[in-house]
């Protein structure tokens, strides 16, 4: 179980210190589905750096199943369980895909089960399997291996900054479907997708809506997604849940 309480994060600015995250408390569950969407500039990446560990909150506690772990590090989160996709996939030249997700693994996978992890983001694991994580591959290519990675690990807590950016509509139809059994295998495993898309929204256990860095609404998903849905003017939301699914 995550917990976040009372979590504020802020910027030096030439006006002094910009607050971008406002006294932030959210519990996740075990194998929870979680979704946060709001409008752009809310604080939803900003709140995943903070689980992920990038960046560290200027007050308020991280707990981890109860473990206080506010003052981790990256490396240490990753050790507890805690998974982070970005929404810019990092390259690595000189590293092949094969390495990356036995990296990510933390054991040693052979070659078919390595292929196995690619086949479930759709890709054609005789043509990436060798392949380096270089320019030579496209952002949605990247996108893909990236939660490949994610998969391979299995961890406690799986967090996915925008993962349908940069990628076609067939792999974000596929995408879903990936999101879903993961949630079916892991069953101690929870999910956190910061998103836009309606698609996603539509599978969330819970969805968490922030904007102006506050949490201005949160609830099962059947409670919060009609008005979200229905009103234009509730936090600005729902300007982005089309885009990008036409991509």
């Amino acid at each position: 179980m995550l917990e976040l309480k009372n979590i504020s994060f802020g910027v030096d600015s030439e006006e002094g210190q910009k607050e971008i995250i406002r006294d932030v408390s959210l519990t996740v569950d075990n194998n929870k589905f979680v979704v946060i969407t709001g409008p752009n500039g809310g604080g939803k990446s900003t709140l995943a750096r903070l689980i992920a560990g990038i960046e560290k909150p200027t007050s308020g506690r991280i707990l981890l199943d109860g473990e206080d772990i506010t003052d981790w590090s990256i490396t240490d989160r990753a050790k507890a369980g805690i998974s982070y996709a970005l929404q810019q996939p990092v390259r690595f030249k000189g590293i092949q895909v094969i390495d990356l997700l036995r990296i990510a693994s933390g054991r040693y996978l052979s070659i078919s089960a390595a292929c196995d992890y690619l086949s479930e983001v759709g890709m054609c694991a005789r043509d990436y399997i060798n392949r380096e994580v270089n320019a030579s591959l496209s952002g949605g290519e990247l996108k893909r291996i990236e939660i490949a990675t994610v998969l391979a690990r299995s961890t406690k807590l799986s967090v996915f900054d925008e993962p349908e950016a940069g990628i076609d509509l067939w792999s974000f139809q596929n995408l879903i479907k990936v999101f879903e059994r993961m949630q079916e295998k892991n069953k101690d495993g929870s999910i956190i997708i910061i998103s836009h898309q309606e698609r996603i929204l539509e599978i969330a256990d819970e969805i968490v809506v922030i904007a102006g860095g506050r949490i201005k609404e949160q609830g099962p998903r059947d409670q919060i997604l009609p008005a979200l849905l229905g009103t234009a003017s509730a936090v600005g939301a729902c300007t982005q849940l089309e885009k990008g699914s036409e991509q």
